[in-house]
């Protein structure tokens, strides 16, 4: 009998997860728009994105095709709109100190959990080896130059993702150059998703002096050199109140944007190839900054650093440990769950805004998008960190008067709908995720669901006409959307008060949640903008898509969408739904008219739409149809998503259809369908675990025909979040035609 060495054992029991996550999955467009995922080194939910930034960038900073700019410490991942961040930008370069037109062309880029290397300039001679590893708030970055004597290390601390100059402007920017190897700064930026403006501090370092050193402002096709120690200024880019008048809003007539404002260091490393740089980051001061770049990499051991982020990545990935299927759907499924760890950004110790002992996160960027999959999905395998980001909102609340659903770098964003932090508490207390302050918690939903906003678009609801008339009217922006957003909302919040024993607030709201049938055109068949006096908007068609180009973005009635993907929203009353539909076979019919050309993937607006199918008792379209868009929008490339990914939504939304389970988040159950994997282990707080087993699943066999859970049969297509909670296995039965298996739809626990 052969005997394996324990390292064999070892890797057999643990196989390291980190090697099936690729960052570049999603980096450009292969749907309506692109992934706009980060390829660059960074920690799960670490702030620091250490990424490359090239020319033709969406608000990742990243495409394949352009040639990289440098490499900046501060991303968004997947986000759409006016993006954020691009911070202190570090470009390495070789011979004279250049700092215009900085365009260099790229070979052997590779990337993996924690680490990104590239090999960067336009010709052999020139070329420079980067590697970039990173922690929480610091980044490292590993130089090897050419054997040449003028070796450049340049900064730009007035960088941001540009956006063709739409979005980000900096009113600011601060260098020191302490030493020959010392520097310190700052920079305020206005604008991207939110219109506040914030400050960013950095402390770096580099192993080795510098045999010239210096601070440098640049123009339109000039820079000045300002060589030595010394503290400089400048690099302000805001429009002049004349320019922001102008019609032409993204011509610069005074070129304010070119103005840049930043640092250098030059090399000799003609026998001496290699610079390291450490840059730490910091909302609060420079000295914090420097503070935290002792805490988190004293040392220079880059491999270690390295290491140490891909051990923090193993653990994350390793919470859901699959067998079976393809070797692509594995890489898919891993670097999804790879993304699903990305935002938002845990700055706890970080927090310049208001004084608080509580854990604080930003760039929730946004809950519209990530309440309906990510969420939930860290209810199950991260729930401290969940429970971590609720106390971060609700301690926003409290100094702040609103639980955003938008927040990025220390101010509320774009509110797209309602009010989606109220599913996110009504999730963690139907779920009993507890750990955190559910009065106060109550006390932030309420206020949404009472009181009117006064910064529609950045906070609250568009309250005084929904209460009033049942319906948010034509009069307002996105009146149908809303409503149905706002009648998910106040569902939400009766079932956190029927929870805390608050019954007539449970009755009030739950009574608002069918606010939906307000707007119910019953010819049409699906949800119709009302004016205030009751009359239909006209002209109108079901599967018109919004927005156009006839006005602004937010303008429209609903937001990026068609009324048919809007009108399968109503996951709280979907046995109403199905009545107003025509019934159980209407319901199919309907359904089927909008998955036959109408329905989106690449946004969140329908995509629960799938799972509608099993409360008429047809499991059998839900297996079909998720399996069908599994295999045609996600793939391992780099245009392997949908379309933006939102933060980790769209990523998410694979990892629970890859296992066979979807959340209806806000209610405590998970719908069954059809995995791609033969076994998915999901490991659970407390040392438990959730199987999900479907040994003969195949492309073939896609339906499930029977289920057990264990040991005992279950004929219906969902589970409870406590009997997964629990721990247990989920024995799914596998076959290549539909069976009876819960065809009878019995309704699953809806928190009320």
């Amino acid at each position: 009998m052969a005997v394996l060495p324990l390292a064999a054992l070892a890797q057999t029991a643990a196989p390291d997860l980190t090697q099936k996550a690729d960052p570049f999955v999603g980096v450009d467009g292969g749907g309506v728009t692109g992934g706009n995922t980060v390829p660059g080194a960074g920690v799960p939910f670490g702030f620091v994105s250490l990424s490359p930034d090239t020319t033709n960038a969406d608000t990742n900073g990243y495409d394949s095709k352009s040639p990289i700019m440098g490499f900046s410490y501060t991303h968004v991942s997947g986000t759409g709109g006016s993006g954020k961040y691009g911070n202190f930008r570090v470009t390495p370069t070789v011979g004279p100190l250049k700092l215009n037109h900085l365009h260099f062309g790229k070979t052997g880029e590779r990337a993996s959990p924690g680490y990104y290397s590239v090999g960067l300039g336009n010709s052999d001679a020139e070329r420079i080896q980067v590697e970039l590893t990173a922690s929480r708030r610091v980044g490292f970055q590993r130089l090897t130059y050419p054997a040449v004597a003028d070796s450049q290390l340049i900064f730009d601390v007035s960088s941001v993702v540009a956006m063709r100059g739409r979005g980000q402007r900096v009113r600011l920017a601060k260098v020191e150059l302490i030493d020959d190897h010392t520097l310190a700064g700052e920079v305020t930026v206005e604008g991207g998703w939110n219109p506040a403006p914030y400050t960013l501090y950095f402390h770096a370092v580099v192993d080795r002096p510098a045999k010239a050193f210096g601070a440098w402002k640049a123009g339109q096709g000039a820079f000045e050199a300002k060589p030595g120690v010394g503290r400089s200024e400048g690099g302000s880019q805001v429009k002049s109140p004349a320019n922001r008048q102008g019609l032409m809003i993204e011509y610069d007539t005074e070129r304010e944007f070119s103005n840049r404002l930043g640092a250098y260091l030059t090399f000799d490393t003609t026998t001496r190839r290699q610079v390291q740089m450490k840059l730490a980051v910091s909302f609060v001061s420079a000295a914090k900054a420097r503070a935290n770049l002792a805490e988190e990499m004293p040392g220079w051991d880059f491999d270690g650093y390295r290491q140490a982020a891909r051990a923090q990545w193993a653990d994350a990935l390793a919470k859901i440990q699959v067998e079976g299927g393809t070797d692509e759907q594995q890489r898919i499924f891993y670097s999804a769950l790879y993304r699903a760890h990305t935002m938002p950004h845990d700055l706890s110790g970080e927090n310049v805004w208001w004084t608080s002992d509580e854990p604080h996160y930003e760039d929730f960027y946004t809950l519209w998008d990530t309440f309906r999959t990510l969420h939930p999905l860290l209810t199950v395998i991260q729930p401290q960190r969940q429970r971590d980001m609720l106390r971060s909102l609700i301690d926003t609340y409290k100094h702040t008067g609103w639980m955003p659903d938008a927040r990025i770098a220390g101010a509320n964003g774009m509110t797209q709908g309602g009010s989606n932090g109220d599913v996110l508490v009504a999730d963690a207390v139907v779920k009993k995720l507890g750990g955190f302050d559910q009065a106060l918690a109550y006390e932030a939903i309420r206020k949404n669901g009472e009181v009117d906003t006064d910064q529609p678009f950045l906070q609250g609801r568009v309250l005084k006409d929904y209460l009033k008339l049942g319906y948010v009217p034509f009069t307002e922006t996105r009146s149908a959307s809303r409503t149905l957003e706002y009648a998910y909302d106040d569902y939400a919040i009766g079932v956190v008060a029927k929870a805390l024993g608050k019954t007539d607030d449970a009755k009030r709201y739950l009574a608002r949640a069918g606010n939906w049938k307000n707007l119910w055109d019953d010819k049409l068949g699906c949800v119709r903008p009302r004016y205030p006096n009751g009359e239909w908007v006209e002209n109108y068609s079901c599967t018109y898509e919004y927005p156009d180009r006839s006005g602004p973005w937010w303008d429209a009635p609903f937001y990026e969408g068609n009324s048919l993907q809007y009108s399968t929203y109503v996951p709280q009353d979907v046995a109403g739904l199905m009545a107003k539909a025509g019934g159980r076979e209407g319901f199919v019919a309907w359904l089927d008219q909008l998955f036959d050309g109408h329905y989106s993937q690449g946004n969140e607006p329908d995509i629960l739409a799938p799972y509608l199918y099993i409360h008429a008792g047809r499991p059998d379209r839900t297996d079909e149809i998720v399996r069908q868009l599994m295999a045609k929008h996600y793939h391992a490339t780099r245009t392997g998503l949908p379309g933006n990914d939102d933060a980790g939504a769209m990523s998410s939304w694979y990892v629970w259809n890859a296992l066979g389970l979807y959340p209806n988040a806000g209610q405590p159950y998970y719908y069954i369908a059809s995995p791609v994997f033969a076994r998915g282990v999901i490991a659970l707080e407390g040392g438990k675990s959730f199987v999900v087993e479907a040994p003969a699943t195949s492309d073939a066999n896609r339906y499930v025909t029977a289920a057990s859970l264990n040991g005992k049969p279950l004929d219906r297509a969902w589970i409870t979040h406590d009997e997964l909670a629990k721990g247990g296995v989920l024995t799914l039965t596998m076959g290549s035609k539909p069976s009876a298996w819960a065809t009878t739809f019995v309704a699953p626990p809806n928190g009320q």
